[in-house]
């Protein structure tokens, strides 16, 4: 049995249209804003609405994925792992809690989103075993293929980002 997990699943808007780079070893990295809005009831029975802000990093072909289909106010889905980073500025230690995103859905069509497969029922990317690029999957999305994550195939790592 395992002694930890460290898994994430978000589902909101993206705040910010995605900037696809490439660090120097050749692998793509591009960093995104989701929005996630809350609707729960106060303690005085009052409905009350929360946004949370929350910045996530997609890696390789999610993250090329994400440059060429994801527009500011999309609804999208990702599923990844906390991480949090620290760093030392001006004598005073910084930290900044953020999700590697592992896997990204799109959902439904929202005006901005200029994918075709997301406005007929979502484009899926992630990693689901596919040997074919343009395979389709159980989920009736299209499946990228791999190169996600941390350990993306062209061997770059999160510590490699400049923030």
């Amino acid at each position: 049995m395992a002694s930890s997990m460290n898994r994430v699943f978000l589902m909101g808007n993206v705040t910010r249209d995605p900037e696809l780079r490439y660090i120097s070893n050749g692998s793509a990295v591009t960093e995104i804003g989701l929005a996630i809005n809350d609707r729960r009831k106060s303690s005085s029975g009052e409905w009350v609405e929360e946004t949370t802000f929350v910045d996530i990093t997609l890696w390789g072909r999610t993250a090329e994925i994400a440059g060429e289909y994801v527009t500011k106010g999309a609804p999208l889905l990702i599923e990844g792992r906390l991480k949090l980073d620290m760093w030392e500025k001006d004598g005073k230690k910084n930290s900044k809690l953020r999700v590697v995103g592992d896997r990204m859905h799109l959902i439904g069509s929202r005006g901005g989103n200029r994918s075709e497969g997301s406005q007929a029922g979502g484009r899926n990317q992630g990693n689901q075993n596919s040997n074919s690029p343009n395979e389709k999957d159980q989920s009736g999305g299209y499946d990228a293929g791999g190169g996600f994550g941390a350990a993306s195939a062209a061997g770059g790592t999160e510590d490699d980002i400049p923030f």
